[in-house]
Parts: structure tokens; sequence; C-alpha cells
């Protein structure tokens, strides 16, 4: 019986993250750091992906970060989303672990299946197996709302400020969106810039855990466009969306 769309993302994305793992080890050990470390787990990561679609679902199209783009994927209702490396700084910043494979499927725009890989931590997200919902944090504390160590969003400072909120920092988009979906972090506010293999993966496995996505201001969330630039993204706690969506509008960046 051919794999479900959730089970093959799963799958990919499991794959793709032992390959990562076992090449940085590979190559560190041969003295392999920096910028080339991240583009060769890039390059390797996609061509794998690659390969492992088209004979899964050669009929559906794809887009990759590290891939050319191909405009026939517009025309097509099945378009896998994929970002074979999602936190390359990450990646070859040894030991860190916050970084991720992503791979999506779009159906009509909207994401219907995905995973994301933490291979750092041996752990695989995804619709497959939806994550329960995160427990609401412990009475007394107050809500974290998780943003890049590199690029903070202003306006979430000023949330956290504001709502009396702790900013917590993460690497990558999809070790940031997990750390909701795991209930270390109640609220993940991205208006720094993002495409679309950024965030579709996480936004699926967030939808599937009973989470709030959506774009920063509340709109929903569209996929294979022309312009696969989606530059802003929230998830979060259900009950914490309207403060977020209130306090960005009117604190915009």
């Amino acid at each position: 019986m051919p794999d479900s769309d959730h089970t093959l993302a799963a799958r990919l994305a499991e794959e793709a993250g032992r390959l990562l793992v076992d090449l940085r080890a590979r190559l560190v050990a041969e003295g392999v750091t920096g910028r080339a470390l991240g583009d060769e787990g890039d390059r390797r990561s996609h061509e794998l992906l690659m390969a492992r679609l088209a004979a899964a679902r050669p009929g559906d199209a794809v887009l990759s970060e590290e891939g050319a783009a191909d405009p026939a994927r517009l025309a097509a209702s099945r378009v896998w989303i994929v970002d074979p490396l999602d936190g390359t700084r990450e990646y070859r910043d040894v030991p860190r672990t916050d970084w991720a494979v992503h791979v999506a499927l779009a159906v009509d725009g909207t994401v219907a299946a995905g995973a994301v890989a933490l291979p750092g931590q041996g752990r695989v997200l995804s619709t497959l197996h939806p994550p329960k919902p995160p427990p609401p944090p412990a009475a007394g504390l107050a809500p974290r709302v998780v943003v890049s160590r590199s690029r903070p969003p202003k306006a979430a400072a000023r949330l956290a400020a504001d709502q009396g909120w702790e900013l917590v920092t993460l690497g990558s988009a999809g070790a940031k969106a997990m750390a909701v979906v795991d209930g270390h972090a109640d609220v993940y506010p991205h208006t720094g810039g993002q495409y679309e293999w950024d965030s579709a993966a996480p936004v699926a496995v967030a939808a599937s855990a009973g989470l709030h996505v959506s774009r920063i201001d509340g709109s929903p969330l569209v996929y294979n466009r022309p312009d696969p630039y989606l530059p802003d993204l929230l998830i979060c706690r259900p009950e914490l969306a309207a403060v977020v969506i209130a306090a960005f509008a009117d604190a915009p960046g």
C-alpha cells in the first residue's frame, strides 16, 4: 500500500535529518566547518528530498528553498514545500541542535500534511501522529514569547514588556515553532521576513496540535503563490491570539 502523505512527510523529514547528523559529524571530523559545512548540508539534504519525492509522488510539484524556481508548480493542486535545512547557521555552529528539516504538502494553497524533524534532538513531529495540545503555563508563570536570537521583532519585545510576558530566544523557525508545540513557549510571532518553506511544515504540525496559525494580522496563510515570500507568521496558544494580533497591529515590526 502506498504511503499516506502524512507518512511520507514524516519519513522523508526523518531520513534527511539522519543524513544531516551523519554528514555534520563526518565533515567536522575532516576539518570542514563554517559556510562550507552549511552549504554541503543544504545541498545533500535537498538532493535526497528531491529524489525521494520524484520517486514517491512523480505527479506532484515541489518547491524547495535550494531548488530552481519552477513556474509549473503554480498550475499544480498538490505541491510539496520543503526546507532541506532550516537553520543553516545553527547547523554549522556545532554542537547546536536548534535546526530542522521541513517537509510539507500544500493542496490548493492550504497545508494538508507536514513534518518537522529536529535531528540534533533525535525527534520528528508530524501530522502522522498529531502532537497533543500543549498544557497551559503553570499557575503564576507568564506566557513565553519565542523569537530569533539574531533578529527579534521589536514589536515582540514590546509585547512581552507590555503584557509582562517572558521573552526567550532560539535559532531556526522550525525549532521556535516546535517549542510552542512542545509547550516550552506559548507564542511565536515573526515579522522579519520568511518564505513559504520556512513556515509550511511548522504550520501543518502546529495546526494539528490545535494551536492558532495565521499571518501576524490574523489572516490565513496561503501557500504556492507566484512569489513564495511570506514575510510574517503567528503560531500561538489559541487563547493568546487576539492579544498578540492586536499588539502587532498597534506596533508593527
